[in-house]
């Protein structure tokens, strides 16, 4: 990890960032808290001693905490419970009392990195493990290379015709596309047929999809793949 260290005592920090290094960590030392609130963005850990010559670490802690969930540990001389319920209602993840040996503060450095890294990465989405190949829209998902159709799960028999005209409206999910653009997509430039044949299998997709609202006309123009509300998160 790349470590801030916020230390004014130079002797202090230079004992730290070499047991630090040790430890295979990067450290970048600043002796004042307007540099530590500047350079925290650029962090993987904050090591912050409270007793700074220009901004009292509480309120550093505060003003790092205000733009950045980087992890933070106090290094504090205070043993007051009042003094550890403040630091750690600034932002602190943790505190370590002085005087404290190496291998406590590489313990907690590595507990609170374990604990801070493990939460965010709860909190992230999930990626979408969708393949390339398949296309969805609510329940309903379109897999083009075993041209197989499924509604929450439960597979769709269509017809050749069906599955490309149902695989042309769902090249963009949402997107309203022309009669004239799936006639040339899904028959070819050069059909000569009734152009109800489009609006019959529009009809049919319709029916076996289960619902009228998923193929939704839009007068003049063509037709779009519209999630039903019965079937869309919240819907009754």
């Amino acid at each position: 990890m790349r470590i801030l260290l916020v230390e004014d005592d130079a002797h202090v920090a230079g004992a730290l960032s070499e047991a630090l290094e040790r430890f295979g960590h990067a450290v970048d030392h600043v002796a004042t808290g307007k540099r530590a609130v500047e350079a925290a963005a650029d962090a993987d850990f904050v090591l912050l001693d409270l007793g700074l010559p220009d901004l009292d670490g509480q309120e550093v802690c505060r003003r790092v905490r205000a733009a950045s969930q980087v992890p933070i540990m106090v290094v504090t001389a205070r043993s007051e419970e009042v003094d550890r319920v403040v630091l750690l209602q600034s932002g602190a993840d943790d505190y370590l009392a002085k005087p404290y040996s190496t291998r406590e503060l590489i313990a907690r450095i590595d507990a609170v990195s374990r604990r801070t890294h493990g939460l965010a990465a709860a909190q992230e989405p999930p990626a979408d493990t969708t393949p390339p190949d398949v296309r969805s829209a609510g329940p309903l998902r379109v897999d083009l290379r075993t041209r197989q159709v499924r509604v929450a799960g439960s597979p769709v028999e269509l017809t050749r015709r069906e599955f490309d005209l149902l695989a042309a409206l769902m090249t963009d999910p949402g997107a309203v596309r022309s009669r004239e653009e799936l006639f040339d997509e899904v028959w070819d430039t050069h059909w000569h047929g009734s152009t109800r044949t489009l609006d019959v299998h529009v009809g049919t997709l319709r029916s076996k999809l289960g619902h009228r609202e998923w193929i939704q006309s839009v007068r003049g123009v063509g037709f779009r793949v519209r999630v039903p509300e019965s079937t869309a998160p919240g819907g009754s």
